[in-house]
């Protein structure tokens, strides 16, 4: 498989006709990305609400274990939640216990039962976390000892009250993981206290930085990009190219990896602007952009991830509107990774729209969310979230897209990103 092929696997159940999934990135203290928390959600309520009854439950573990772990988070670890039902239940042994953590919702009461349960499959080897802790109950009190993670809520917290609860929190064995952190501040006071685990959207939340300029090494980038958008042809490309050296160097590290499929060895730009293509030179270079220099397993960054996803999952649901239509295509996964270059500049998006040259079309989906980009990129955004109801329905009604497709389209871009991205990392 080439890092330009985008596979899209039919998913026929009828539980996805009712329910999507949503990924949100959990980071360690560096800032790499470890895990994602898996959430089923379903799209025509009005409240996020987990689903908990005993057959939908069962249905998300079931489901998520033909998914394949492998496929929705590559390389980390996914956290699942369970409630009473499922954690009592046999088929929770359908997931694998080294790529999950079983996250115990605050629903769950300490019974006997349950803590003799959560010994057992701790045992079976499962691990596990509590989830949405903002006191130390006696329920907290008595599973604490048994969970490796635990998951504090920090969102409406007084900072006083936080720094108690981690103190008190902190004498356990169990590590701290700080969720719904949404400013920078946030994450640096949960650092300052010790959390080893975030989860939140703070890493994607610009921090604009007054006259900030865009960096020579991202101009370089951008500037090879209108190149390409332009149709330059291969010399002055290779001109440009051999004019940062560090962007010929990754470039000839790239179409010698198992990702491109060379057959021979490529020693020179020329090859290899020949076995690359443009279309594939083009996604290159726009994920080159979210990877830092120097910078090791540069595939961890959430925001490299986050924009990559993003991207491919425009690119698959243009491909599903506008079939045959590849430019279209193009301009949607150049919507989805450009819609953090705020976050990754640290400027604002229309000085960052301003700074390159882009089509109405990108422009009018970016700062306003309008067109049918727009509107793709609203969806996606409703879906990091977790959101549900109307509006999300209303919106996949004007795309025409169910929500098997959706599904479908995301299980298709979590592959297709798992696989490109550390291609990228690799050549870097």
């Amino acid at each position: 498989m080439t890092i330009d092929a985008s596979p899209l696997v039919p998913v026929q159940q009828p539980f996805f006709n009712h329910f999507f999934l949503a990924r949100q990135p959990i980071l360690n203290r560096d800032q790499r990305l470890v895990a994602y928390e898996l959430l089923f959600r379903d799209a025509h309520r009005n409240v996020a609400d987990i689903v908990d009854d005993a057959a939908a439950t069962a249905t998300v573990i079931a489901h998520a274990s033909e998914l394949g772990m492998e496929q929705v988070v590559g390389q980390q670890l996914a956290y699942i939640n369970v409630d009473t039902v499922a954690l009592m239940s046999d088929f929770i042994r359908f997931l694998p216990n080294s790529k999950v953590i079983l996250e115990i919702l605050e629903t769950v009461r300490a019974t006997p039962e349950v803590l003799a349960r959560v010994r057992e499959l701790k045992l079976a080897g499962f691990k596990f976390a509590l989830d949405d802790v903002v006191a130390a109950s006696e329920d907290v009190r008595k599973l604490a000892p048994l969970v490796d993670i635990i998951k504090v809520d920090i969102q409406n917290m007084p900072s006083d009250a936080l720094s108690a609860l981690a103190l008190l929190l902190g004498g356990s064995r169990s590590k701290l993981l700080a969720e719904k952190v949404e400013t920078l501040a946030q994450f640096r006071q949960c650092m300052e206290l010790g959390f080893e685990f975030f989860q939140g959207y703070y890493f994607a939340r610009p921090v604009i930085l007054s006259g900030k300029k865009i960096a020579p090494s991202e101009l370089a980038i951008l500037k090879l990009l209108e190149l390409v958008n332009a149709e330059a042809d291969n010399d002055t490309l290779e001109r440009c190219i051999k004019h940062d050296a560090l962007i010929s160097l990754n470039l000839l590290r790239l179409v010698n990896t198992p990702a491109v499929g060379a057959r021979v060895r490529i020693d020179t730009l020329g090859q290899a602007l020949l076995v690359l293509g443009r279309r594939q030179l083009q996604r290159w270079l726009q994920i080159l952009l979210y990877v830092k220099p120097g910078a090791a397993q540069e595939f961890t960054s959430p925001l490299l991830q986050m924009a990559t996803t993003r991207g491919k999952l425009l690119e698959l649901m243009t491909e599903r509107l506008r079939p045959g239509q590849r430019n279209c295509a193009d301009v949607g996964f150049t919507v989805g990774i450009m819609s953090l270059m705020d976050a990754l500049f640290s400027m604002r998006m229309t000085d960052v729209v301003n700074s390159v040259k882009v089509q109405s079309e990108v422009r009018d989906a970016l700062l306003f969310r309008h067109g049918e980009y727009g509107s793709m990129l609203s969806l996606i955004e409703r879906i990091e979230n977790a959101e549900c109801g109307p509006a999300l329905v209303a919106t996949l009604a004007a795309l025409h897209l169910t929500a098997a497709d959706l599904n479908a389209i995301q299980l298709a871009a979590f592959e297709w990103v798992n696989e490109y991205v550390q291609g990228v990392g690799t050549a870097h």
